[in-house]
């Protein structure tokens, strides 16, 4: 038996298979985001509207499915749910790669929302990996994120000048594809069993989860953040134009941006978690990105100055969306990962559908300061909110060598589930080694006769 500090294989094996399944699944989304609206308009029986709805069913299909698929993965396993969601992406890419129609391409765009597996992908990595690791595994889902979309913005117009639109959307088929087979070949499996977790009804589970308050904070602080980023890149291609950047250069803004917010990201994350300042943290992160935006709002004159707070945006902005699901997963009951993260990336993206929405309409009336200040605006009513947060500290992990004999597994198993203060334990499909969460005052000397026994 023993009681690790360190990451073991099957960890490190989840975050690297995990983050590369990320960056299959977001480069799919994100190539196609930076063309979109230019290309639309060729469409037959487009409009303007008709344009927009393209871009934003996506995100609308998507936070409709969240909850569903989630539910779903609580019940019958993490795989076969985000495998059909990776059908349903590829199927909705062959539809709008096949569109002449911009109702084709509409419809393609919502069967690819349909394909809801982000709540899912991000409830397998917190089965797979323990509390203390947790943060810096999302922080490699978030680094695979931001990765995605930095080369997206580098490769989406270059592709779709030599491919087109259609291209690009068979490309996205293509890379779903590899994901499927990458989830069946690299990603590990992992049965969790909680010692709490009671037989219930969806209704129920879910009711469970909305009725959390913590949890309806973490809900309230990913709708702000998505809110937010969707409005900037509405507002900060006009802006970087205005000041005579042409929009093929953009992307020599954002990559290095992105690049720097990595390199100051996962050095702050593991000093919080060190030293137990999580909630200081996050705080200080969701303040930085109230008044980043604020003074992008008011220093707008000077392009340095507005780079300086766009950097100090994608920083914060990328720390927040690694330690927001850690916390969730931290938070919420043994058993309802799935449920909660659900109900997560739904607010996420409704928050992703408000954002472009609404920096949509302020920027036809009052231009980028208008967008800015909305950002700034929800950047403080999400620091009001954020203020009761709790952060549970990390209940103790053990792994546990429990061998491969089924009938020696079978019975610590259920001797394991009859202790009230083992909270959770997680069982990784081929391996002697189990994880279990147990209570501050939990006895190991007990563990050890009924290990040895």
């Amino acid at each position: 038996m023993t009681h690790p500090d360190r990451m073991t294989g099957i960890e490190k094996r989840a975050v690297f298979s995990l983050s590369l399944l990320y960056i299959f699944r977001m480069l799919g989304l994100f190539l196609v985001l930076p063309v979109l609206a230019v290309y639309g308009p060729d469409y037959a029986g487009s409009t303007g509207t008709l344009v927009g709805l393209a871009v934003g069913i996506y995100g609308l299909s998507q936070a409709v499915l969240q909850i569903p698929l989630g539910l779903l993965s609580d019940r019958f396993g993490r795989k076969p749910i985000i495998f059909a969601g990776l059908l349903l992406f590829a199927l909705g890419s062959i539809v709008a790669a096949s569109a002449d129609t911009i109702w084709g391409l509409i419809a393609g765009r919502f069967l690819q929302g349909a394909g809801a597996i982000a709540s899912t992908l991000t409830a397998l990595m917190a089965d797979l990996t323990r509390e203390q690791h947790r943060s810096k595994a999302m922080a490699g889902i978030g680094a695979s994120i931001g990765m995605s979309f930095a080369v997206a913005l580098v490769l989406g117009p270059v592709i779709s000048a030599q491919m087109g639109l259609s291209g690009l959307f068979w490309l996205t088929g293509v890379l779903a594809l590899i994901g499927m087979i990458l989830l069946w070949t690299t990603v590990p499996t992992a049965t969790c069993v909680s010692n709490n977790a009671e037989v219930r009804s969806v209704p129920d589970m879910m009711r469970r989860c909305l009725a959390d308050a913590d949890l309806m904070r973490l809900n309230a602080g990913v709708f702000a953040l998505h809110l937010m980023i969707t409005a900037q890149f509405v507002a900060v291609p006009a802006y970087l134009e205005s000041m005579g950047l042409d929009v093929a250069r953009h992307w020599q803004i954002y990559l290095p941006m992105l690049f720097l917010a990595f390199l100051i990201m996962v050095p702050a994350m593991v000093a919080a978690e060190r030293r137990g300042k999580v909630k200081a943290m996050i705080l200080i992160a969701v303040a930085l990105l109230g008044g980043s935006t604020l003074s992008m709002a008011l220093l707008g004159h000077s392009l340095v100055l507005f780079l300086a707070g766009l950097l100090v945006f994608f920083v914060v902005f990328n720390l927040l969306e690694a330690n927001l699901p850690s916390l969730l997963s931290r938070t919420v009951y043994p058993g309802g990962r799935g449920t909660a993260m659900g109900i997560f990336s739904s607010f996420q993206f409704f928050g992703a559908f408000c954002g472009g929405s609404l920096g949509g309409l302020l920027m036809a009336n009052w231009g980028v300061t208008g967008v800015f200040g909305l950002c700034a605006g929800v950047g403080l009513v999400w620091l009001l909110i954020a203020l009761k947060l709790r952060v549970p500290a990390p209940a103790p992990n053990l792994a546990v060598e429990i061998g491969r004999d089924e009938q020696q597994r079978k019975t610590v198993l259920e001797r394991l589930r009859e202790w009230p203060d083992v909270l959770d334990i997680t069982v990784i499909a081929g391996e002697p080694v189990i994880y279990i969460k147990v209570a501050s005052d939990f006895d190991r000397r007990r563990l050890d006769e009924l290990i040895s026994a």
